[in-house]
């Protein structure tokens, strides 16, 4: 059964960093892809970042070069470092996987099959 783990939220404030875990049973991060995504309140969920079967990583444009994506495969686990946190970072944080996600769907929540149960980031101005 596949199954994701979310953890790592918290408040936070302007400028501080956090740490998201995302561990994944039930397959390997070999197959999978893995994808971050979040929703804050009264808003669409959207992309942050994803890491791919091969290892290449994307970023949303809003967090390009604040967020860092990375994966431990002997741990089975995902991360998703984030540093200079902004208000407008405030969301729930999701963590996705799917086996067969395509380069032009990165990006796309529905294309991933399975979902964790989210970790709330709260940043406070």
């Amino acid at each position: 059964e596949v199954q994701l783990q979310a953890s790592g939220g918290g408040l936070v404030q302007t400028g501080g960093s956090l740490r998201l875990s995302c561990a994944v049973s039930g397959f390997t991060l070999d197959d999978f892809a893995i994808g971050w995504f979040r929703q804050a309140p009264g808003k669409e969920r959207e992309f942050v970042s994803a890491i791919r079967r091969s290892g290449h990583t994307y970023y949303a444009d809003s967090v390009k070069g604040r967020f860092t994506i990375s994966r431990d495969n002997a741990l089975n686990t995902v991360y998703l470092q984030m540093n200079s946190l902004k208000h407008e970072d405030t969301a729930v944080y999701y963590c996705a996987a799917d086996e067969g996600v395509i380069l032009s769907s990165i990006r796309r929540s529905s294309a991933y099959d399975y979902w964790g149960q989210g970790t709330k980031v709260t940043v406070s101005s």
